[in-house]
């Protein structure tokens, strides 16, 4: 008894402040839904399938677009635009492969209706036919919660065990956008255009700033890219945000580093503060202003009032490592959580909210974010996984560095790639990858195997011992995992080897 004394008290506790928490709500004996997932975003929308593959009975409940942002104003157009944008710029660039153009011209509503095409194209993946073919019950609402089980959409109201929030985010807009008199635009709205801005602003040198500043410059406009700190990008490695700042300049960018926006200029322009040099400032004249600055979380108002979910930094819905609000029965994924505000992300934390949801009593997931990968899609591309140097510099972790230059692979000689590596960084004296980051024209593609790699525990030398087609991009991690050998070969069995030969020789 005294053995299990903690245990046993510890269950106590936990039944009592449960108790305590649920005491006002009376839980229904009997349920309408095993699940209720409120957005159908990417991780509302894996949510409602992991479920409904599990023969739960759910609910899905979405007030706008079936995809949510990833569908329809994130992912899937922003990177049919960076495609067309890539198309322009290869041929504005052709002379160099020996190739003449003359008189291009880039039709930008075409370029638009085709980033819809590609919309519509995706779009009966995540409709709302095809989740009601499923078996899933879609209500087209707006979800609140006026209780732990009860849920109200629009006219309906059922009860659920369980509760998945996946209600998304909105981008941040500064108080100072409303006093700008030249058109204001998020990456909500920046869709509907259909002229290309001849002069255009961005603000937020995060991914997305970056994207969308070269996206638009390739396509016609004269891009202005502010960023407050000191570098773009600023959670990537150094060398990536001064390569991707050199790539950006070289398209024509004007890039404005430790600068922010203050407002209209006396001249009619906006003005543009150094935040480092007091007397330094710049008056630029633009068509249009597209603000950058990262996404703030979507948390239901009514439901907040009916349940006070214990909120985070900046908003967001704080979650266990099970992904539960205060109350257990209640799930957050993707977006609202403000953690890696990726659609990977939202997948993998839908994907273990649903399994918690429904089987947490006997069996539960803990999240694991340790190895979640992240790209760029600028060109270069820019991809990484695991830790940085600050990081590991930050936990005291001692580590080495191993780096191969694309101008060393043949494929990109072929290409007439000069910038952009492969890093890995690993343990002392060990082939175990600690993080890699990659700067080339498809780092995301080949970003794969290290990913692979890193989550089922194989090392450099498995990577080296890995047959790869010549001559191909994804030869570079061969190549790294090459370098790394040839620093960590025992130099005392090498000595020993040659004695041994010299010996066989005679």
């Amino acid at each position: 008894l005294l053995a299990v004394l903690p245990w046993i008290s510890k269950w106590l506790l936990a039944r009592w402040s449960r108790f305590k928490l649920y005491r006002a709500f009376p839980r229904p004996t009997q349920f309408d839904y095993d699940v209720t997932v409120i957005g159908a975003g990417s991780g509302g929308l894996v949510a409602a399938l992991i479920a409904n593959t599990l023969k739960a009975k759910v609910a899905l409940v979405e007030s706008g677009e079936m995809g949510g942002d990833c569908l329809n104003t994130g992912c899937v157009p922003s990177k049919a635009l960076l495609a067309r944008a890539g198309v322009a710029s290869t041929v504005h660039r052709a002379a160099q492969f020996g190739v003449e153009a003359s008189d291009v011209s880039i039709d930008f509503e075409t370029v638009m209706r085709q980033v819809h095409s590609a919309i519509a194209t995706i779009a009966p993946n995540d409709s709302e036919a095809r989740y009601r073919a499923l078996g899933v019950d879609v209500f087209k609402a707006e979800g609140q919660l006026v209780s732990p089980f009860e849920i109200e959409a629009g006219q309906a109201r059922f009860t659920s065990r369980a509760v998945i929030l996946a209600t998304g985010a909105s981008p941040i807009l500064p108080a100072l956008a409303t006093t700008l008199s030249v058109p204001v635009l998020t990456s909500n709205d920046l869709w509907s255009l259909t002229e290309c801005p001849a002069r255009l602003m961005v603000v937020g040198g995060g991914a997305i700033g970056a994207e969308m500043a070269q996206a638009f410059q390739r396509l016609g406009s004269q891009v202005t890219l502010v960023e407050a700190l000191p570098r773009l990008v600023s959670r990537e490695e150094p060398e990536v945000s001064a390569l991707l700042a050199q790539s950006l300049e070289a398209d024509g960018i004007q890039v404005l580093c430790n600068a922010s926006l203050e407002g209209m200029s006396p001249q009619g322009g906006l003005q543009v503060v150094s935040t480092q040099e007091e007397e330094r400032s710049w008056s630029i004249e633009v068509d249009a202003v597209l603000f950058a600055l990262g996404r703030a979380p979507d948390v239901p108002g009514q439901t907040m009032e009916a349940l006070s979910l214990a909120l985070g930094a900046g908003g967001r819905i704080e979650v266990n490592d099970y992904l539960q609000t205060n109350y257990p029965n209640i799930f957050a994924v993707g977006d609202v959580t403000g953690q890696y505000q990726l659609t990977h992300g939202a997948s993998h934390m839908a994907w273990t909210a649903a399994v918690n949801a429904l089987f947490g009593d006997l069996y539960r997931l803990k999240i694991d974010f340790s190895l979640m990968p992240s790209c760029i899609y600028t060109s270069p591309e820019i991809a990484r996984v695991g830790a940085t140097r600050a990081e590991l510099d930050a936990l005291n972790q001692p580590y080495e560095v191993t780096r191969f230059e694309l101008s060393d692979l043949d494929r990109a000689i072929t290409e007439g790639v000069s910038d952009g590596f492969v890093q890995v960084l690993t343990p002392p004296r060990s082939d175990r990858l600690l993080g890699v980051t990659i700067v080339a024209p498809h780092a995301g593609e080949m970003l794969s195997e290290f990913v692979l790699a890193m989550r089922w525990g194989l090392g450099l030398n498995k990577i080296l011992a890995t047959i790869h087609a010549y001559p191909t991009w994804s030869e570079a991690n061969k190549r790294v995992a090459g370098q790394w050998r040839q620093k960590a070969k025992p130099e005392w069995a090498l000595r020993l080897l040659a004695r041994y030969h010299e010996w066989r020789r005679g």
